[in-house]
C-alpha cells in the first residue's frame, strides 16, 4: 500500500517541460480556453430524496482524442451513470481532452480543481502526471485510467492517487509474431519518445529480439507526418513486421499508416485493440472497456470512502488476442495459430 508523502515536484520531474499555474483558481484567459475543451456534460440517474445519497462532481481527462482514449472515457461515463443509480446518488461529470498537449492539460487542471470536483479521472499517463500536480494542494483524488508503467511514470507512493495499469506482455505479443512467421529476420519498433508508456516495452522488445538474433530498427515519430514518415520508412527498408506498444501517438495516426503496412506486407503488432480496430493486424492486451468500468468504480471508492487502504494502483487482467480479419486478408496471412494462444476476436477496422 502507499502512504508515503511524496513531493509532486520531483514526481514530474520527467516531464518534457515544466508546469506552471496549477495553483491558480482566479478566472484568466487559460481558464476560459480549458473550459472550451470540455466534451461532454453529463449527470448520472438521481434518487428521488437526494438526502438518501449525495452529489458528487467528477472531472474525466483524455490525454488527447483517440480511439482507445475514447473506448476509456466512455465507458467510465456509463460505469458512473449506473453506480450513481444503483446508489441513489447524483454524479454529474464532464469530459475533457488535452489534445496531446500539456499546457491544455494544465489549463484543465486548474479549471477542474478550482471547480471543487470531488475526483479527477485521467485517462493515459501524462494527463495523469499533470492532475497530480494540480490536485497536489486539495489532495482532492486522483484516479487514473491506463498508465502502462506506473512505477516509471512516478505515480505510486502518492496518498491521493491510485488508478488502473495496462502493463502489456510485450514478450507474449513478440512470441504471436514468431508464431505467425517464424522466419522474421528484421523488426520495425515504431513507438513515440514522448510517450512513457513506450519506454519499458521498447526495452523489453529489444532484449527478446536479441536474445533471439533478430535484427530491429527504431523509427519514431512525434506527430502524425512523423509517424507517416517513420512507417513509410519502415516499409522501404524491408522490415518483417513491426511492433508499437501502447503508444498514444502512434495509435492517433494509425489510420494513417496501415494500408501502407499492409499492402507491403507487413503486419504491424500492437499493444491495444483499439490499433486493430483502426487497421493494426493483432495485439493481446487489455479490455479497455473492463478498464474504464474498473477505473470509474475505485474513483467511487475514494470519493465516497476516502483513499485509505487503496493500492498504489492495479494491474488489470489482459489475455485477449485480437486479430483484424480485413488486415489478414490483405497480408495473406493465417492466424489460425493465435487460437492454441489464448481467447480470439476477430474484427475489421473502424474509422474512428
Amino acid at each position: 500500500m502507499k502512504k508515503k508523502a511524496v513531493s509532486i515536484l520531483l514526481t514530474m520531474a520527467m516531464t518534457a517541460a515544466a508546469l506552471s499555474g496549477c495553483g491558480s483558481t482566479g478566472a484568466s484567459a487559460d481558464s476560459a480556453q480549458s473550459t472550451e475543451n470540455a466534451e461532454e456534460t453529463s449527470t448520472g440517474d438521481t434518487a428521488s430524496d437526494e438526502s438518501e445519497g449525495g452529489a458528487y462532481k467528477v472531472a474525466v481527462v483524455k490525454q488527447m482524442d483517440h480511439a482507445s482514449l475514447d473506448e476509456i472515457a466512455n465507458a467510465v461515463c456509463e460505469e458512473l451513470d449506473q453506480l450513481a443509480q444503483e446508489n441513489g446518488v447524483t454524479i454529474e461529470y464532464e469530459v475533457y481532452s488535452g489534445q496531446g498537449d500539456q499546457s491544455v492539460l494544465n489549463q484543465i487542471g486548474t479549471q477542474v480543481i478550482a471547480d471543487g470536483v470531488d475526483v479527477v479521472i485521467p485517462i493515459a499517463t501524462l494527463a495523469a502526471q499533470v492532475m497530480a500536480v494540480c490536485a497536489e494542494d486539495t489532495q482532492t483524488p486522483v484516479v487514473y485510467a491506463a498508465i502502462s508503467d506506473p512505477e516509471s511514470a512516478k505515480m505510486t507512493g502518492i496518498d491521493y492517487v491510485t488508478g488502473t495499469s495496462d502493463a502489456l506482455n510485450t514478450e507474449f505479443i513478440l512470441d504471436m509474431m514468431l508464431a505467425q512467421n517464424p522466419d522474421v529476420q528484421n523488426v520495425g519498433l515504431l513507438y513515440s519518445l514522448s510517450e512513457a508508456n513506450s519506454e519499458k516495452p521498447i526495452a523489453e522488445a529489444k532484449a527478446y529480439l536479441d536474445e533471439k538474433g533478430i535484427a530491429y530498427e527504431e523509427m519514431t515519430g512525434n506527430t502524425n507526418d512523423e509517424v507517416i514518415a517513420a512507417a513509410s520508412a519502415l516499409i522501404a527498408d524491408g522490415v518483417d513486421a513491426v511492433f508499437t506498444p501502447t503508444d498514444n501517438v502512434i495509435m492517433a495516426a494509425e489510420l494513417a499508416i496501415y494500408e501502407d503496412l499492409a499492402e507491403a506486407g507487413i503486419p504491424h503488432y500492437t499493444g491495444a485493440d483499439s490499433f486493430v480496430r483502426n487497421g493494426a493486424f493483432a495485439t493481446c492486451g487489455v479490455n479497455y472497456t473492463d478498464l474504464g468500468h474498473e477505473t470509474a468504480d475505485l474513483a467511487y471508492e475514494a470519493m465516497t470512502s476516502g483513499m485509505d487502504g487503496m493500492e498504489d494502483y492495479y494491474l488489470m487482467d489482459g489475455g485477449i488476442i485480437t486479430v483484424n480479419t480485413e488486415t489478414a486478408e490483405t497480408l495473406g496471412a493465417d492466424y489460425s495459430v493465435f487460437y492454441d494462444m489464448g481467447e480470439v476476436v476477430e474484427v475489421t477496422t473502424t474509422e474512428e
